[in-house]
């Protein structure tokens, strides 16, 4: 009896080290299955406007330090063009970063997205090397006069693919109210494209054609898609001058007017000075005067939400505000969305509505 029951405990007992053996095997294949799980390789998709290249590479740097599985796969053009992407090419994005907030919802609502988180501002100045035409004559009170100069030639981006497009001619016009010229926006801009203003009662809306149409005068403007291609412009002398975003002027670090808050589109308080000019695109979409605000969402048909979702929560963290500030772009603090409720869980805690 006793060495049936010794060869029962025999039994039983190698019978529990066979199943702890069997479970903790199990338990390493899904804690191995877990792993492979969290190191799956994963691609973020953002479009963003050009202006925004420097920064979101340093956003993009810090991001993928702390997440070792995922590649962000950064694409850049004028905010026009890149929202298009989505809405009329159908492409697919995470994330979203527009130079002018309003493009998202007048473009993305309510198919495409709808939230915007307006999280940085700027302005517009005039840039220049000291190989520029008159480099050492230009200020913020005689520039125009430099621009209408024969031996002189400046650039802006494209206004039907890009904000600072729309926002440099909007610049030419406001000056004409600052400086009383009425003929600033006519020598600069109509005398050498086919932009027209149509100004009646202090309220100009500027007229964009077809982008094939806009046909600059190459002797004395140079007209490119996306701001960014403006520099190898003033770099190779192509041209003297080009309106651009102080940030991206500072990035590159070139000279710059720093031009009157009536003009440079800086200031919110300026608002209903900017108002008194409308830019109407090819399109129909008529963009109107208002102080730089950038916007960013993560599209509803977003591949990686979640990830798209950390990603902005980087960008507006206090540590993506420092990027901003290092790169001469003042971040807003804290960041404001149009409607908190559509906003990702993970993202409220950085944003107030207004």
């Amino acid at each position: 009896m006793k060495q049936k029951t010794k060869l029962t405990g025999i039994i039983g007992f190698t019978f529990l080290i066979a199943g702890i053996v069997l479970l903790s095997g199990c338990v390493e294949e899904k804690q191995k299955e877990n792993i492979t799980q969290t190191n799956e390789h994963i691609e973020l998709k953002i479009f963003h406007a050009g202006s925004l290249t420097e920064p979101l590479a340093e956003v993009e740097k810090d991001f993928e330090k702390q997440h070792k599985n995922i590649d962000v796969q950064r694409e850049a053009a004028g905010s026009v063009a890149t929202i298009k992407k989505i809405t009329e090419l159908h492409k697919d994005a995470d994330v979203v970063a527009s130079a002018d907030a309003f493009l998202i919802p007048q473009m993305m609502y309510p198919n495409y997205s709808d939230f915007t988180i307006k999280f940085a501002t700027n302005e517009i100045v005039i840039a220049y090397t000291n190989k520029s035409n008159h480099w050492n004559e230009i200020n913020k009170d005689n520039w125009y006069q430099i621009l209408r100069k024969d031996d002189v030639k400046f650039g802006f981006s494209n206004p039907n693919d890009d904000p600072c497009g729309y926002r440099s001619v909007m610049a030419m016009q406001l000056a004409e109210f600052k400086y009383n010229d009425s003929k600033i926006f006519d020598d600069l801009i109509e005398r050498n494209t086919n932009i027209k203003a149509d100004c009646q009662n202090l309220i100009c809306m500027i007229v964009i054609p077809n982008s094939s149409q806009i046909n600059p005068n190459t002797n004395k403007i140079m007209v490119r898609s996306l701001e960014m291609e403006l520099i190898s412009g003033l770099q190779s002398r192509e041209i003297d001058y080009f309106f651009i975003y102080r940030s991206v002027a500072v990035q590159h670090k070139f000279s710059f007017v720093e031009l009157p808050s009536e003009i440079n589109l800086k200031d919110e308080t300026k608002n209903e000075i900017y108002k008194r000019v409308k830019v109407k695109l090819a399109d129909g979409k008529i963009q109107q005067g208002n102080a730089i605000i950038y916007g960013v969402t993560i599209p509803k048909n977003a591949q990686h939400k979640k990830e798209a979702t950390e990603f902005v929560k980087l960008l507006l963290s206090e540590d993506g505000r420092k990027i901003f500030e290092n790169l001469g772009q003042p971040p807003v603090s804290p960041a404001v969305v149009d409607n908190i409720s559509n906003v990702p869980e993970g993202l409220k805690e950085f944003v107030v509505e207004k």
